[in-house]
């Protein structure tokens, strides 16, 4: 295990309190495989441009480097190319920041060929601004954290090389989102509605999940435990299935590579019926990490999709804050402990209920030729059943309220159909 100093800066502009954002930073570099022998932070009207930190606490963690024999320092913010080619030749070894870091643990949990190359994007990204200068000393690096790519192979450090493997990666990933947009489409065909797991990394999703599905899924208490999607059929109360997926956890100062490259596994979100947004109600900065949540689904153009708050981990003495906010009556969310089952059938009547009130059956005659309406209701909901008369096909199939009304529209302007709604 390599021995880290975590170095932190607090200004007067930070969200997050800086005692949790390193307890955060701490969190990260264990599951990295990293043990903290020091944290330091430095207050500071702003970071300095060449070093991040003033250049007396730099010396400071020169010293502490030496007196514990540490292995790499781990900045809590991104550094600039600049700066971490200043503080390595200062501090006399490896230095990499929160976002390195971050892709470092994505690296080691990628499982599936799409999350490897999705991550290895990422890197390479990440990486190509910061070579300069450093390429040959990077070669010589035996490895550790910030080196090592998907399967512990170690990253390229040739920027040509680079260059062209990005580009590559970039096909692949297109073709892997092409095959996706196609089995959403078949899975549009089959009448069933899907609901996606989101939430703060470590608030129980997975364990969710398993409580509802017996997936079997993998979980851990530590940061970025699951990172492939996974989906399982989940049968509601009144007898009615809906596909519930889960997703990466979301993580404060999530690096923006991370997103872009993992674009094509989070379009999920965008595909949902409806968005399961799951809460460590014990966590103190549970109002932040929802924000942070709310954030990355605005910056997805998810925003639209509607939304239940599950607040997890309800048995848990910490909660109380957010049992405080559930008992002043706030309508779409719901309370459960899922690693002890508890909440769990309220949960799903709730689910139940908003999935019936946000979409309508509609029975729908249209006049052969109309195929470009078919199609828009195959985008936007499902057809349960297609009947094909002499003259007509008869459609019985499920839409979004919003949608079903302006598909009526379409047909009434457009077509001679006859629209009845059930």
């Amino acid at each position: 295990m390599e021995k880290a100093i975590l170095a932190g800066l607090e200004t007067p502009k930070m969200e997050w309190d800086i005692d949790e954002t390193m307890r955060e930073l701490v969190k990260l570099a264990e599951t990295a495989g990293a043990q903290s022998v020091a944290e330091t932070v430095q207050k500071r009207p702003l970071s300095d441009r060449a070093f991040y930190m003033g250049r007396g606490k730099v010396d400071e963690i020169k010293i502490l480097v030496s007196e514990l024999e540490a292995d790499l320092v781990i900045f809590n913010d991104e550094l600039s190319p600049t700066q971490t080619r200043n503080l390595e030749k200062m501090i006399g070894v490896r230095v990499i920041d929160r976002t390195a870091l971050i892709l470092d643990i994505f690296a080691q949990r990628a499982r599936t060929r799409e999350g490897k190359l999705q991550v290895e994007l990422a890197q390479l990204s990440y990486m190509l601004p910061r070579l300069a200068g450093r390429g040959e000393e990077l070669s010589r690096l035996g490895g550790g954290i910030g080196t090592r790519g998907p399967g512990e192979t170690k990253l390229e450090t040739d920027r040509r090389t680079i260059r062209k493997r990005i580009a590559d990666l970039k096909k692949e990933i297109e073709e892997i989102r092409r095959h996706r947009s196609l089995h959403r489409k078949a899975r549009k065909a089959i009448p069933l509605q899907v609901v996606t797991l989101v939430g703060y990394t470590n608030s129980g999703k997975s364990t969710l999940l398993n409580a509802l599905t017996e997936a079997g899924v993998f979980t851990e208490d530590k940061l970025f435990a699951t990172l492939d999607p996974t989906t399982r059929k989940v049968k509601l109360p009144g007898g009615r299935t809906f596909l519930l997926t889960d997703t990466v956890g979301f993580i404060q100062k999530l690096p923006h590579h991370l997103v872009a490259a993992f674009r094509a596994t989070l379009e999920e979100v965008l595909e949902a019926d409806l968005l399961l947004h799951v809460v460590d109600a014990s966590h103190p900065l549970t109002g932040e990490q929802m924000a942070v949540v709310s954030t990355i689904l605005n910056d997805l153009e998810a925003s639209s999709r509607p939304v239940l708050m599950v607040f997890n981990k309800m048995d848990l003495p910490e909660s109380n804050k957010a049992l405080q906010l559930l008992s002043s009556g706030c309508r779409g969310m719901a309370a459960v402990s899922a690693q002890n089952r508890q909440g769990l059938d309220k949960l799903l009547a709730q689910i139940d209920a908003i999935l019936r009130e946000n979409y309508i059956h509609l029975e729908l005659t249209i006049p052969y030729g109309s195929e470009s309406l078919l199609a828009t209701i195959r985008r936007y909901g499902k057809i349960e059943k297609i009947e094909y008369l002499p003259e007509a096909t008869q459609v019985l199939a499920v839409l979004p309220a919003v949608r079903a009304h302006s598909i009526k529209k379409m047909l009434a302007k457009e077509m001679d159909g006859v629209v009845g709604e059930l």
